[in-house]
């Protein structure tokens, strides 16, 4: 068994990554800004990034934030590269190099620091998550009348199942960019929209808004989407009935998330 740090462990995906990592019997140091022993902010780096990573065999990253990507990206290369790490696993965004969206932009811009930082590396992309989607939906609901970008489709994954791709990926050898991880079913907005709204019992009128600029054509020509590799195979409302019906939902691997 080898020691593995989790950038930002106790996040959505990161939590998971860690528990399943233990389970199956690594040594796991889980690093966050607010976590002890590894309190750190990767977009500061210093000293006590040094000391997360020294003696640590393989980096997954999946820490993430709208701002400071690349530069807490850098930070951890750096650090990384310094202590000897072996494997750096990285988990992105199906259409980060179709989409000119701002953040998927600096997504890809962290492979490519990945991908040329002279560690064994592997990287990969996944759809957006069902509770992704269901924190927009429910900001979007707060209005009286539901407001979607018209024409534009989804294929949420199930987080837990990218977590044991994960895991997966972390206990082998580096393998570059991997096949895409996509949810089982490419829905329009609307149809996953409605789901979430009979799920939670809210009642909204729903209106599709046709939106402009070249984010919005990306997104609406499917460019964020992966229909060959539709991988994934927990269901909307399969975390829709888990989240809000007190059921659970599984995962292709057999274990289970409340």
């Amino acid at each position: 068994m080898t020691t593995i740090l989790v950038t930002g462990g106790t996040g959505t995906l990161g939590r998971l990554v860690t528990e399943r990592l233990r389970e199956d019997g690594h040594e796991v140091r889980v690093l966050s800004r607010r976590t002890q022993p590894y309190a750190v902010d990767l977009r500061e780096g210093g000293a006590a990034l040094d000391a997360a990573v020294s003696g640590v065999d393989t980096v997954v990253h999946c820490a993430s934030a709208q701002k400071g990507d690349e530069q807490g990206a850098a930070h951890l290369i750096r650090a990384a590269r310094a202590a000897g790490v072996r494997h750096l696993v990285y988990i992105s965004i199906v259409g980060v190099d179709r989409v000119p969206f701002g953040y998927y932009k600096s997504k890809l811009a962290v492979e490519r620091m990945v991908e040329q930082s002279g560690i064994g590396w592997t990287a990969l992309r996944a759809t957006q998550f069902h509770d992704l989607l269901v924190m927009m939906l429910q900001g979007l609901s707060k209005l009286p009348v539901l407001f979607l970008p018209a024409g534009v489709r989804d294929q949420p994954v199930e987080v837990a199942e990218v977590a044991d791709r994960l895991v997966e990926l972390a206990a082998g050898e580096p393998a570059g960019r991997v096949e895409d991880m996509g949810g089982p079913e490419v829905r329009t907005f609307e149809s996953l929209a409605r789901a979430y709204l009979k799920a939670s019992g809210r009642r909204r009128a729903v209106v599709n808004v046709p939106l402009w600029g070249a984010a919005y054509r990306a997104f609406r020509s499917g460019g964020h989407l992966a229909p060959q590799r539709a991988v994934g195979t927990g269901t909307f409302e399969a975390y829709l009935e888990g989240r809000f019906g007190g059921g659970q939902v599984r995962t292709g691997s057999g274990r289970s998330r409340a």
